[in-house]
C-alpha cells in the first residue's frame, strides 16, 4: 500500500515499509523528480538511516559493555512504519523499538518521519524521541535520490572549500581526503565523479544546493541547513544523484570503546526529542536562475 498527498504543484507517494518516499511528481506535467529504482543499477530510492549511517567497523559496536551487530545504514529502513496521521498535505509515520530491534540496538526509541507538501516544496522531518531513563546514542540521516543526467550540476549556495572523506571497499573511512571544491560552488555530475564511492563533506558553509537538470529543464533547491555532514552519491554514470544530510558518519579504523564515542554521534538525554528536516523545492521550465 502507498500513501499519497497532493496539491496543485506536487504529488508524493510513501511506502510504509521503511517510510520510503517512492515518488515526487509534478501535479501539472506528471514529471517524476525522484529516482524510481532499478535493481540493475541501485534499487533504493530514499532510505531512512538510523541508528547508524554508513558502516560500522566489522559491522559491530559496543554499547554499555555489550557487543552488538548493526547492518549498514541501520535497521529502520528494513522495518515497517505505521501511518499515524494523514491529512490533505501531510503524512506522519512512526516506528517503535521492539524485542527484535533490541537484538542489534538495545535502546527503546520512537522514530517519526513526517512528509509535508506546501506549494512546490516537500519537507521531510525526522524525529527521534527517547523514552529511556538514560541518554541514548544514535546517528540519523536521509538518502533521497533524484533523477538527473550526466553533465547536470549541483550548485551550492556559497563558494566552498570542500574535501571528501575517502572510504574504502568496506565503506570504512581511511583518513585520507580528496579535494572536490576549491573556492567553487559548482559540482558537475560526471561519469567518474563517484568512482571512489560517496563524496562525504563536513562543515559545508551553504544551507542549500540547487540541482540543475539541463535536458529536463527542471531545477530543485535542496535545503539541508545545519547538518554536520553532507554526502553526495550515485552509482558511477547512473541517471540519479543522492543528496544526503547526515547527523553521523561511517566508522574509521580507529577502534572506540563504546558507541557513545563514535564520531558525529547524537546524544539524546532521557525523555527528550531530536529532529531535523530537509526541504526540496521543485521548479519546471524555468529560464531564470532560482534565487
Amino acid at each position: 500500500m502507498l500513501y499519497t498527498i497532493q496539491n496543485e504543484s506536487l504529488k508524493i507517494h510513501v511506502a510504509p515499509f521503511g517510510a520510503v518516499l517512492t515518488s515526487v511528481q509534478s501535479s501539472k506535467s506528471g514529471h517524476e523528480f525522484l529516482w524510481q529504482g532499478d535493481k540493475s543499477v541501485w534499487n533504493g530510492q530514499s532510505p531512512i538511516l538510523f541508528p547508524i549511517i554508513g558502516k560500522l567497523l566489522d559491522d559491530k559496536c559496543r554499547i554499555d559493555g555489550k557487543e552488538y551487530e548493526i547492518i549498514r545504514h541501520g535497521l529502520a529502513r528494513h522495518r515497517d512504519f505505521q501511518c499515524i496521521a494523514e491529512c490533505e498535505n501531510e503524512l506522519v509515520f512512526l516506528q517503535k523499538s521492539d524485542a527484535e530491534t533490541k537484538k542489534s540496538y538495545p535502546y527503546d526509541y520512537e522514530l517519526y518521519i513526517t512528509f509535508t507538501v506546501n506549494q512546490n516544496a516537500l519537507t521531510v522531518t525526522h524525529t527521534v524521541k527517547n523514552p529511556n531513563e538514560k541518554t541514548m546514542y544514535f546517528s540519523l540521516g536521509a538518502h533521497p535520490a533524484f533523477n538527473c543526467a550526466l553533465g547536470d550540476t549541483l550548485v551550492f549556495e556559497k563558494k566552498e572549500m570542500l574535501q571528501s572523506e575517502r572510504i574504502d571497499s568496506d565503506s570504512v573511512i581511511t583518513g585520507e581526503k580528496d579535494w572536490i571544491l576549491e573556492n567553487s560552488d559548482t559540482l558537475t555530475l560526471t561519469e567518474h565523479l563517484f568512482d571512489k564511492d560517496a563524496l562525504i563533506f563536513e562543515n559545508v558553509q551553504s544551507d542549500f544546493v540547487t540541482l540543475h537538470c539541463q535536458a529536463a529543464k527542471t531545477k530543485m533547491r535542496f535545503t539541508f541547513s545545519d547538518a554536520p555532514f553532507l554526502a553526495v552519491w550515485a552509482k558511477p554514470a547512473a541517471p540519479f544523484v543522492c543528496i544526503e544530510p547526515w547527523y553521523g558518519i561511517n566508522d574509521s579504523y580507529e577502534k572506540k570503546n563504546d558507541f557513545s564515542e563514535k564520531r558525529g554521534i547524537v546524544a539524546l538525554p532521557a525523555g527528550e526529542t531530536f529532529a531535523f528536516s530537509w526541504t526540496a523545492e521543485f521548479f519546471e521550465n524555468t529560464e531564470t536562475e532560482v534565487e
